[in-house]
């Protein structure tokens, strides 16, 4: 396991020499320890990559060129797979099939942006029609210059793919911050970067705090871009910040996403799909669909199904076969989770199954997958997101009133519609106001297609083309045609 900064293309220790506790969420066991980066630290890795993009000749180099380095991290990535899958598990808690799928989404991340950085080759510049016949017009995409990176826990070596892949296809170079909880597999990436020989100052990845190693990148001025995932108060901070230099910003928030199952859906199905929208990784996925609402007509069977199969799921170390649930990351995040159970029933609401720490686990941040009902409208849980494996499951008898409750969010990340009647599902899919729709599925995420929310969700989308232009500014080139006179002031 690695333990230093890889800045300009070296392993260093933190500047005033600090560390900080990896801890295994399942065992609660200090595994390992980090360099807590400083300011200092972060002015580095900033001003190598300002040298990196503006003289050493990153961004000039052809987009085949940086492809060749893209594909290079991905097969690095595969080489390794089982093994930073299991870094994974022990750093984030997450199943292992779970962490093996991330890492193999993440190579898979980094030779899609290799593809559309050749087509960059393809497509240097866009010609534009003019009134004017004596002057011509172009368009060009060039990279936007030092990308500053800060990304979340619940998904450590993608949200960093996420990111940087992109960034480096476009041209740009970057200063990468994982969170400070789950930092192994970042580290590993700068390894493998390390390895296949990336330029120095390319990519740079500090480890640390949010509230200094973060704030640091957020404040440099020589940073061009932030590009943050994480919570809405965060990316408030985040934006109110990057508005003093006009930095670029695109942000993916949080979300309180609906799951709306009509009474026609397949109740067995519809229970699969539930439960994968709020289970999978421990609930701790922004666009986990927490809300859901089912027509009355099957609402009993299907809240009966649901209590059923979600009491069966296998509870443990993520490093154990057959384990579907570990534990959540941390103890901070254990304590709000069950604090936002403890809230929902104060505030009314049954907990229909879960809500407390497993028997047999006294050690490791374990809860129960969990299942809430009479929820409150107005109350925290219904509103606000908990991230955590607990779901709010609520009856509705129209379509139309199960639009108004799924829109009745400041969030707008997620939303997922079932049923069997297609029409329907997808005049209630282009109802909802959210960047991600769903139909008879939740969760499935795919790199090729836009990721990003309405409302407090964020500003901007990652991912597929879109993730690419989040590091491209556009240019005009125009030209006056030779030989021509102007003769305003000299006739």
């Amino acid at each position: 396991m690695r333990s230093e900064l890889y800045i300009d293309g070296k392993w260093t220790a933190a500047a005033n020499g600090r560390t900080f506790d990896v801890v295994n969420p399942a065992t609660e066991e200090v595994i390992h320890r980090i360099a807590a980066a400083t300011a200092e630290d972060v002015d580095t890795a900033v001003k190598a990559a300002r040298r990196a993009f503006d003289k050493d000749g990153w961004p000039k180099l052809s987009g085949a060129q940086r492809a060749k380095y893209l594909r290079a991290i991905a097969e690095g990535i595969r080489a390794r797979q089982a093994e930073i899958a299991r870094l994974e598990s022990i750093d984030n808690g997450k199943p292992f099939p779970e962490a093996d799928w991330d890492v193999a989404d993440a190579a898979g991340c980094f030779d899609f942006y290799a593809g559309l950085a050749e087509q960059l080759d393809n497509n240097p510049e866009e010609p534009i029609a003019l009134a004017d016949a004596r002057f011509t017009s172009k368009a060009v995409k060039e990279p936007i210059g030092v990308a500053g990176a800060i990304i979340p826990w619940n998904y450590p070596l993608l949200m960093a793919a996420w990111k940087v892949a992109p960034a480096l296809a476009a041209g740009c170079t970057v200063v990468l911050k994982p969170a400070e909880v789950t930092s192994l597999t970042a580290l590993e990436l700068a390894a493998i970067a390390d390895e296949i020989g990336l330029p120095p100052g390319v990519l740079n990845i500090v480890t640390g705090s949010g509230s200094i190693a973060g704030q640091a990148i957020i404040d440099h001025r020589q940073v061009d871009k932030l590009a943050f995932t994480g919570s809405g108060p965060v990316g408030s901070k985040i934006m109110a910040a990057a508005a003093r230099d006009i930095k670029r910003v695109s942000l993916e928030l949080g979300g309180k996403s609906p799951f709306v199952v009509f009474d026609d859906a397949d109740i067995e199905e519809a229970v699969e799909w539930i439960m994968f929208g709020i289970f999978w990784n421990q609930g701790q996925v922004c666009s986990a669909t927490s809300r859901v609402l089912v027509q009355d007509g099957i609402y009993d069977q299907l809240l009966a199904r649901l209590v059923e199969e979600t009491q069966k799921i296998r509870i443990g170390d993520g490093l154990e076969a057959g384990v579907l649930l570990g534990p959540l990351v941390s103890k901070r995040q254990h304590e709000q989770v069950v604090a936002a159970i403890k809230a929902a029933k104060a505030a009314g609401a049954t907990v229909a199954c879960g809500g407390k720490r497993p028997e047999g686990f006294e050690k490791g941040y374990y809860l129960e997958p969990t299942v809430l009902t009479d929820v409150p409208l107005e109350s925290d849980a219904w509103r606000e997101e908990i991230f955590g494996p607990v779901v709010c499951i609520k009856p509705f008898s129209t379509e139309e009133e199960a639009i108004e409750l799924a829109n009745d969010s400041r969030f707008g990340l997620a939303a997922a519609v079932m049923s069997k009647d297609d029409v329907r599902a997808e005049r209630v899919a282009s109802a909802f106001r959210a960047g991600i729709v769903w139909i008879n599925c939740s969760q499935p995420t795919f790199t090729e297609a836009p990721w990003g929310g309405y409302k407090e969700s964020g500003i901007g989308r990652e991912l597929g083309r879109w993730g690419l232009e989040n590091y491209l500014e556009t240019k005009q080139i125009t030209r006056f045609a030779a030989g021509e006179k102007w003769g305003w002031y000299i006739k």
